[in-house]
């Protein structure tokens, strides 16, 4: 396998990492991310320019790439940046347009916010628990029952919802203002939101849809994956420029070898993290999709919730007040954990398959 970016994802990485590193320094991520609506419109209509959604999606829809690589170029840059801009709903509805063979234009030129709403209260990462229903009406579907934790649905024109469909399940097109969208700030900065459907009328996209789904899914965690490594890099560099600064007994506190083994136990971690998930973005799309996108999610779960407090932990204090921008890269890598699929539930799916 080759580590080595192509030419062409070296340059948006270059490209994005430049933007974003100009246009969202942290103190500006702070200010933005907290309050509504949770990010900022202005620079996501600058991202959309430099054609950030395009290299999300299949050549095929009109995209320029769609491939887990792709993917990891993308989001790596984001959490880097710890941007809070909602990417992550408009790459799961460009898998879920890609497999219905919809035309993503609208998605992919911004002039229309997409978000999926797969995830309920009762079923938060099994497919065969979901109990919002779709019924046929006159004008083609009603859709009833409740989506929860739907990423940028709070600023989203249009929703992807999940429901079943006689005996399976169809993903359906949901106009935002048709339904009751309750929009709120995540814990770790970034907006979600709260769906209600009551007969809320529906298009549908994608019947059979559960392979779909399952795809969607993986490539965002894939997306999760890559934005974990992406912002654990800037919390241990972040730990180590401390090291050099911090000084006790008339020392740099990096001349101290037990704090030198932890920073070396952190790197390792982050490295294996990076490793597994090349190897989910590589396999992203094949029969094995599922299997790597848990394994890669268990890893960097545990990867970035070490990372996190070791991060804290050796900064001591300042790590954890508002202004200090480790504070928030800790609080980011944990809560990553909790995004389509625990540490826990992807160790038993992993379990799972070997069991099979």
């Amino acid at each position: 396998m080759d580590f080595n970016l192509t030419e062409d994802r070296q340059m948006l990485a270059d490209t994005l990492g430049r933007f974003l590193a100009d246009q969202y320094p942290v103190e500006h991520r702070i200010k933005v991310a907290y309050e509504a609506p949770y990010h900022d419109p202005a620079l996501w209509e600058q991202m959309v320019a430099l054609g950030a959604l395009y290299a999300l999606a299949p050549e095929s829809a009109g995209g320029m790439g769609g491939t887990g690589f792709d993917i990891s170029v993308v989001f790596e840059a984001l959490g880097k940046a710890l941007c809070p801009e909602p990417l992550l709903g408009a790459l799961m509805a460009s898998r879920l347009l890609a497999a219905a063979g919809a035309d993503q234009e609208a998605l992919l030129t911004g002039a229309t916010t997409y978000a999926v709403g797969i995830t309920e209260i009762d079923a938060p990462y099994e497919l065969d628990q979901i109990a919002t229903q779709a019924k046929e009406a006159e004008a083609g579907f009603t859709l009833s029952g409740r989506k929860s934790t739907v990423y940028g649905g709070q600023v989203a024109d249009v929703i992807l919802v999940a429901a079943r469909h006689g005996a399976g399940l169809g993903v359906f097109a949901v106009q935002a203002e048709d339904a009751n969208v309750t929009g709120y700030g995540m814990m770790d900065g970034g907006g979600a939101a709260e769906v209600l459907l009551d007969d809320t009328p529906a298009t549908l996209i994608l019947a059979d849809a559960e392979a779909a789904l399952k795809d969607a899914i993986n490539a965002g965690i894939v997306a999760l994956c890559a934005e974990a490594v992406g912002a654990m890099d800037v919390a241990h560099a972040t730990t180590v420029d401390y090291f050099k600064q911090r000084k006790q007994f008339g020392v740099p506190i990096g001349k101290f070898q037990v704090l030198q083994h932890r920073a070396v136990d952190m790197l390792t971690e982050i490295e294996q993290a990076r490793s597994i998930t090349i190897k989910a973005a590589a396999e992203l799309g094949g029969d094995e999709a599922s299997k790597y996108a848990s394994m890669a999610k268990n890893m960097i779960g545990r990867a970035a919730r070490l990372v996190a407090e070791e991060s804290i932990q050796m900064h001591g204090g300042i790590a954890m007040t508002w202004e200090y921008a480790v504070s928030h890269y800790a609080k980011r890598l944990t809560m990553l954990d909790a995004q389509l699929g625990d540490t826990d539930y992807h160790l038993s799916q992993v379990m799972k398959g070997y069991a099979a």
